[in-house]
């Protein structure tokens, strides 16, 4: 079964940048929607930003202006650039498919990332 694999996770000051990289462990057909979710100590998982195979995205409030989500849909790849980061951005983050199809004909299904740390000390 393919995998949703991030990288881009590390230890950075406040006011510093990160970049996630989220990408399927082997080529597949499609991803409808591709997105990012956090997860902080004793905190439910939230939203942060999705983004459509369309170009449409959304963002969580506490992080619009500060995040951009972009995609490389031929990668089925996504991105979240995280600028201006705060302590309390740390968290686990997670990234999202939604309606992935492995090859053109499977049915669609949702998958979750096994998680990448991102802590910012202030």
């Amino acid at each position: 079964q393919v995998q949703l694999v991030e990288s881009g996770g590390g230890l950075v000051q406040a006011g510093e940048s990160l970049r996630l990289s989220c990408a399927p462990s082997r080529s597949i057909f499609m991803i409808n929607a591709m997105g990012w979710y956090r997860q902080a100590p004793g905190k439910q998982r939230e939203l942060v930003a999705t983004a459509t195979s369309g170009g449409k995205t959304n963002y969580a409030d506490s992080v619009r202006g500060r995040f951009t989500i972009s995609r490389d849909n031929a990668k089925n790849t996504v991105y979240l650039q995280m600028n201006s980061l705060k302590p309390e951005d740390t968290a686990v983050y997670y990234c999202n498919g939604q309606g992935v199809r492995e090859r053109q004909w499977d049915r669609a299904s949702d998958y979750w990332g096994q998680g990448t740390q991102v802590t910012v000390s202030s």
